[in-house]
């Protein structure tokens, strides 16, 4: 069976104020081409079809035309919510739709019912972990800790004892959104630690054949039976270096993987150059990156006269200015976002506890902030389900 593996749609999102709607239907429609000349016989979108719980109707639109050009195909797609998704709006009609050969798995309760297709060999057994909001899902999951390994853990049970009462050579694959252990995380992706720990380990898949992963921005392979697809387009100037693609995945009669990436359309090329002003509109060698996108990091130790009409002149589409002057840390004068530059929430709060009172706080006292930290993230993520 012939698997194409996608996932981090972000439909409705933009790219630093630049509407991405038009890029994001030129991917659909390579998606729909590569399934039609690939010989595709099933789609798997593992999470965040859109960017946020409400998107905007032009996204909405979007979707429902990729659900018709899908169906149209006549091959099957499975399909997860992720932490940006609503689950419970991803999956209206998932029943009727389901008809249509488009399997909307949204509800943690179903993660260990799979949809069932065949091939020349047998069956495939496609099962569709949604993102498991551990506060929302430990009592469906009877986990004592909510924590993501020990709901994801839970849930892989499931599925699991499903297999297990299948015919012998059924073969498996298993949809997720989740930070597993050894992937690259990138400025784009929202942050689900939970307790200080966001990654779960990629031995919790263990027992299944393919584990098509959703959530970070990077395609890239975790064990030769679990990867990652990355998102289609790019999202933030840390995925310059990002090859945008997807997994052709081919299962064969013994649950053997081979893989290939298949290149997405991106509208533009990404760049970040650093210099001062001057050196940045006089060095030749980025002549290279005039069309692209471009963020630029000035280093002048005194922000020069207007930076961005200057640099708009030579590189037009520059998007992102920062300014990060060529200081010694200890300088007075050096900004409060470079201090914090690459800390976490807890780490800021931890500093200031050792800033107000002379000593950091003690092990109690780090449980207690971080407890707080997770409460403020789960009562989010119950209020967004809730809109």
């Amino acid at each position: 069976m012939r698997l194409l593996h996608t996932s981090d749609w972000h439909l409705g999102r933009a790219f630093h104020r630049v509407n991405m709607l038009g890029a994001q239907a030129e991917f659909i429609g390579h998606l729909v081409t590569t399934v039609r000349e690939r010989g595709v016989d099933a789609v798997v979108v593992s999470g965040d079809v859109y960017d946020r719980a409400v998107p905007p109707l032009a996204a909405v639109e979007l979707f429902d035309d990729a659900l018709h050009r899908l169906a149209d195909l006549g091959v099957p797609t499975v399909m997860i919510s992720g932490n940006h998704d609503s689950a419970r709006r991803l999956g209206v009609g998932a029943g009727l739709i389901g008809r249509a050969g488009i399997h909307l798995r949204t509800e943690p309760s179903a993660c260990g019912t799979p949809v069932v297709l065949r091939d020349d060999f047998g069956d495939v057994a496609f099962y569709g972990l949604p993102y498991l909001e551990p506060a929302l899902v430990k009592d469906e999951f009877g986990v004592e800790k909510p924590g993501h390994e020990a709901v994801l853990a839970a849930a892989m049970d499931r599925v699991r004892a499903d297999l297990a009462t299948r015919a012998r050579g059924t073969r498996s694959v298993v949809l997720a959104h989740a930070f597993v252990t050894g992937g690259e995380a990138s400025d784009s992706e929202r942050d689900i630690t939970v307790g200080g720990v966001a990654a779960v380990p990629a031995g919790v898949f263990d027992g299944v054949d393919y584990a098509a992963l959703g959530h970070l921005h990077g395609c890239q392979t975790i064990t030769e039976r679990v990867r990652y697809s990355g998102s289609p387009l790019p999202y933030s100037f840390s995925e310059a270096d990002h090859r945008k693609s997807m997994w052709l995945v081919d299962l064969d009669a013994e649950g053997a993987i081979t893989a290939e990436r298949v290149d997405c359309p991106v509208p533009r090329a990404l760049a970040r150059i650093r210099g001062t002003l001057e050196e940045l509109l006089a060095d030749p060698g980025l002549a290279r990156h005039e069309e692209a996108w471009v963020e630029a990091t000035l280093t002048d130790p005194v922000r020069p006269a207007d930076p961005m009409a200057r640099l708009a002149e030579r590189f037009p589409h520059t998007l992102s200015l920062v300014f990060d002057p060529e200081r010694a840390p200890d300088d007075p004068d050096v900004s409060y976002a470079q201090r914090l530059a690459g800390r976490s929430d807890q780490e800021i709060a931890e500093d200031f506890v050792a800033h107000v009172r002379g000593a950091g706080p003690d092990e109690r006292e780090q449980g207690v902030l971080r407890d707080a930290f997770d409460a403020v993230r789960a009562d989010e993520a119950v209020r967004e389900v809730a809109r």
